[in-house]
C-alpha cells in the first residue's frame, strides 16, 4: 500500500476501482478509509481485537471513533471487543474469531517434511524454540541442561538470522550445535542442538516437537502461538502476553504457560515431563485450533451475502 495520504489514497482507489475493501485487524488508515467511505466502496475490518486503554475508548477519542464507522461492518475475534464497540454505539459489528486459526488448522494436513530435520530429529523427543530473541536464549540453554534428558532434540529458530546473532547463539550453546546449512544426510546423531539460519521454516518445524517455547515474552510482546497448538505442542512464553488473546486463553486452559526466569522454565518443563500433565496440556492446547476454527466461512459468507 503506498503511504497514507489524500492524495495517494484518491488515487489508489481511481487505479484499483475495487468492489470490496477488507482490513485486518489492526489496519486503521484514515485517508484510505475516508475515501473509501466517499466513494461508497463496502469497507470491512476483520479479526480485530480491542481493549480497554486502546484509544477509541477514551475522552478525548472522538476522531478515532469517526474512523471505526467508515466500516461497514466489523469482525471482531472476542466477546470484550463486541462489548467494547458497542458502548460505543456501534451496532453493525460481529463475533467472527480470528482467520489465522483457519489457515493454521491447515498446516499439518498438508504434510510438509524436511528429509535433514527428519534426520536430526530421528525418534527423540523434541524441544522447539521459534522466534527467539537475544533476553529468551540467555536462560534457554542452561534450563534445558537442568531439565532435559540429553536424549531430547533441541530446535533454535531465533526471530533474527543476522550472522551476528547467530553466532552469539553458538557461544552460548555447547559443541553439540549444528546450523541447518550445514546438515549433511545421515546427520551426525552426536548433534543436540540444530540452530535454523534461514527463513520460512519455522510453522512446519513444530511437527517435529514435543514442547515449544515462544520467543519475545521479554521483548515487545510474545510470537505465534497458534503454529506449534495446531500440532498438539504445549507452549511456553515470557511474561509479555497480554495483548495476545490466545495466549491469555491457553493459560486459562492448561495448555500454555507463562515464565519470568529461568527457574521458572526449569519447573514448567519438568512440569510437562510428566505424562499425564503432558497429555492434558497437549490436549488442551489442541483443542484451542479446534474450538476456534470457521472465522473464514463466516466472513466470507457475510461478503457474498
Amino acid at each position: 500500500m503506498p503511504l497514507d495520504t489524500k492524495r495517494n489514497a484518491k488515487r489508489f482507489i481511481q487505479l484499483a476501482q475495487p468492489s470490496v475493501a477488507v482490513f485486518v485487524k489492526y489496519e486503521f488508515w484514515y485517508h484510505f478509509l475516508s475515501q473509501l467511505h466517499l466513494a461508497q466502496i463496502p469497507t470491512y475490518l476483520i479479526s480485530a481485537v480491542f481493549r480497554p486503554d486502546h484509544i477509541f475508548f477514551k475522552p478525548y477519542g472522538g476522531f478515532f471513533r469517526k474512523l471505526l464507522g467508515y466500516f461497514d461492518h466489523i469482525f471482531v475475534q472476542d466477546q470484550s471487543s463486541l462489548k467494547l464497540l458497542e458502548k460505543v454505539d456501534l451496532s453493525a459489528i460481529s463475533i467472527a474469531g480470528d482467520t489465522r486459526v483457519d489457515r493454521v488448522a491447515q498446516i499439518p494436513k498438508e504434510g510438509k517434511h524436511f528429509p535433514l530435520i527428519d534426520s536430526f530429529v530421528d525418534s527423540a523427543p523434541c524441544l522447539i524454540a521459534g522466534s527467539t530473541w537475544p533476553a529468551d536464549e540467555q536462560f534457554l540453554q542452561k534450563a534445558i541442561e537442568e531439565a532435559l534428558d540429553i536424549n531430547w532434540k533441541v530446535i533454535i529458530a531465533p526471530h533474527d538470522i543476522a550472522d551476528a546473532h547467530l553466532k552469539a547463539i553458538e557461544q552460548q550453546f555447547p559443541s553439540q550445535l549444528i546450523r541447518y546449512s550445514q546438515l549433511s544426510d545421515p546427520v551426525e546423531s552426536s548433534f543436540r542442538y540444530l540452530l535454523i539460519d534461514n527463513i520460512g521454516m519455522l510453522q512446519v518445524l513444530y511437527r517435529y516437537g514435543k514442547i515449544a517455547y515462544i520467543g519475545g515474552g521479554f521483548g515487545s510482546g510474545i510470537h505465534n502461538t497458534l503454529e506449534p497448538i495446531t500440532f498438539g505442542l504445549p507452549v511456553i512464553f515470557g511474561p509479555k502476553y497480554q495483548k495476545f488473546e490466545e495466549a491469555k486463553q491457553l493459560i486459562q486452559s492448561g495448555g500454555g504457560f507463562t515464565v519470568a526466569n529461568e527457574a521458572e522454565l526449569i519447573q514448567t518443563l519438568q512440569l510437562l515431563l510428566e505424562e499425564d500433565s503432558y497429555l492434558t496440556a497437549s490436549q488442551r492446547a489442541k483443542a484451542y485450533i479446534t474450538d476456534n476454527q470457521g472465522g473464514t466461512d463466516k466472513i466470507i459468507a457475510h461478503l457474498f451475502k
